[in-house]
Parts: structure tokens; sequence; C-alpha cells
């Protein structure tokens, strides 16, 4: 098969487009025939050398990537054979090995892709959409809620806008540069704001004191100006900073107002013996009902060398999808 291996941490040009052995299904696992691979910012953040997520660091070479759906081709001991042939998405956990033609996970992992959604769609609902529906909990929008949602032209960002305006709460989604905000326009948000352009917090004057929740991923300036327009009882949740420097710079956040709902805390406000799958299982079923439509922008396999470019210079509309 081909895939794309990591032989030593650095810039998206050490991600290489390969021709390697086939894998294997173990007990209990499945072979899927990769369609579509999700990308993801963390991705990028492993490719430079930061410790995963896991119980151990990253070990090279690798195969990054953890999202996947394709075609079940092969069974191992134990699984069943009537899944071979099914169109299954997965989120493989701490196990990369999604950049590839062919990768291998556990049967609990698997969903049937419902309806009928192409594979780039499921992949972004498993991971994506997942995050999406854990940020909501936090904060379920509804009518008279008026929303604001930075970084609204984003994979997450897409998601939280129709989600709103599914639920009848106003929205205000904001993006950087012209073509991303038409794109949160057409996407359903009542207004849609450029927050790169010229004395852009202007435009959001009339909504200071009536704003009920900031779904930001963003942080630094933006996070800064939105917070202010907050009104009282308004509510902050703060799921990510992709500003730079923003980790160790969060004047942002205000006591009693932000609430940092991270992995952890999306886990354990799902509840259940299994939240994960829970959300995974809601995003899906949104998608499937055709009232959440994922943006997807689509790379072949073999260029996740300037998908990943593209991610971090913040070039993508939508989640990003790797197409063997």
């Amino acid at each position: 098969m081909h895939a794309i291996r990591l032989h030593a941490f650095g810039p998206a040009e050490n991600l290489t487009y390969e021709e390697t052995e086939d894998p294997r299904p173990g007990p209990d696992q499945v072979r899927i025939a990769v369609r579509a691979a999700g990308v993801h910012l963390l991705d990028a953040a492993l490719r430079r050398g930061m410790r995963g997520p896991g119980p151990a660091p990253a070990t090279l070479p690798t195969v990054p990537g953890r999202e996947v759906a394709g075609v079940v081709d092969a069974v191992g001991e134990g699984a069943p054979r009537d899944l071979l042939g099914r169109r299954v998405v997965a989120h493989l956990g701490f196990v990369p090995g999604g950049y590839a033609e062919l990768a291998v996970t556990g049967t609990d992992r698997l969903h049937e892709i419902p309806g009928r959604l192409d594979f780039a769609q499921p992949v972004a609902m498993i991971g994506t959409g997942r995050t999406a529906m854990g940020i909501v909990q936090f904060a379920e929008p509804g009518p008279g809620d008026v929303i604001v949602v930075p970084a609204a032209a984003g994979g997450i960002g897409t998601l939280l806008v129709q989600y709103a305006r599914n639920a009848g709460a106003t929205v205000v989604g904001l993006a950087g540069g012209p073509a991303k905000t038409a794109r949160v326009a057409a996407g359903g948000a009542d207004l849609a704001v450029d927050y790169t352009a010229p004395g852009w917090t202007d435009r959001l004057e009339d909504l200071r004191g009536k704003v009920t929740v900031v779904y930001d991923g963003v942080g630094g300036d933006v996070a800064r100006a939105v917070v202010g327009l907050l009104a009282p009882g308004g509510r902050h949740i703060v799921f990510g900073w992709s500003a730079e420097g923003i980790e160790s710079d969060r004047p942002y956040l205000v006591e009693g107002v932000s609430v940092n709902v991270l992995g952890a805390e999306m886990m354990r406000k799902a509840g259940g013996p299994n939240p994960v799958r829970t959300l995974e299982l809601r995003a899906l079923a949104e998608a499937a009902a055709g009232r959440l439509t994922p943006a997807v922008q689509r790379f072949p396999l073999a260029e996740a060398a300037a998908a990943h470019r593209a991610l971090e210079n913040r070039g993508t509309t939508g989640k990003v999808v790797l197409e063997p």
C-alpha cells in the first residue's frame, strides 16, 4: 500500500509518500480500505515533535492520522465476518495510521456510515463533529440567544454556526479574509465579519451587552474583543487558542464567565460508560439527518505535506481530508 510516513520531526516537507507493507488486522480488529482520512491541527503539532495525547510520545517512523472512513476489506480473528464490505468510519484513538490506503482498528471503534453520506463527511463528524457536540453541551443555544463564533469558517466553527441557527439563535460568524467570510455568510450566519479588516469591531458595536454565548477556539485579540460584548450572565466557552502565543497570554479569560471545555471536560459532561462514542453517535446522527453538513476541503493523499502547510497557514476552509 501507499502511505504518508514521518521519519523525523519537523516541517511539513518531512511527510513523505511511500510504498510500505499492508497492515494485517489482529484479534477483534478490521482492516479498512481508506477512502478518506482526516487531518487535524494536532497532527501538525505531533509532526513538529509535540508529545502526543496518549501514554507515550510518538515514535518514529510513523504514519500519522487518527480519523478514517472507508470499506472493511479484511477481518481479524474474532471479528464478525459480516463486517466485510461495510462502509465504516472510525477514530483510531491514540494509535496513528490514518494517512494510508489501508488502516487497522478495533471493531469497538467502528461506526457504520449512516444514510447517503460520502466518506469525507463522516470523517469530519467522527472527530470535528464530536468536538462540536461536546462544546454545545456547555451552552445549548436556543431562541433569544445571540451567539458569536470566531473562526466560523473552520471545521468546528462551520458546525457550530449551523447548530446554533437550527436552534433558533442569532449567529455572528467571524472569519479571516473576504473569501472565508463569504462562506460563513453562505453557511447561515446572520452576520459574517472579517476580523482582518480595519475597524472590524465597529460592525459589532450594536451587539455590545447583547451576546449570550461566545464559542471560542481562537483566543488572542479576537477573543478579547468579543468577550467584551457579552451580556450579563453571558458565557465564554473556550475550546482552544489557535492564536499564536495564547498559551502564555490569556487575559481574555474572565472569572465567572469563561469556561474551558477541552477534552476531559467534554467527556465528563457527556457522561455514560463511553462518552466518546456518545458524542460520535450524536454527531453522525446530526449529519445523517441533514441538520449538520460539514464543510470539507480535500487533498490527494500524496499531497499531505501541502495539506499540513495550508492548515497551519490558515489557508483552509472546513475540515481537511486526504483521499487516497
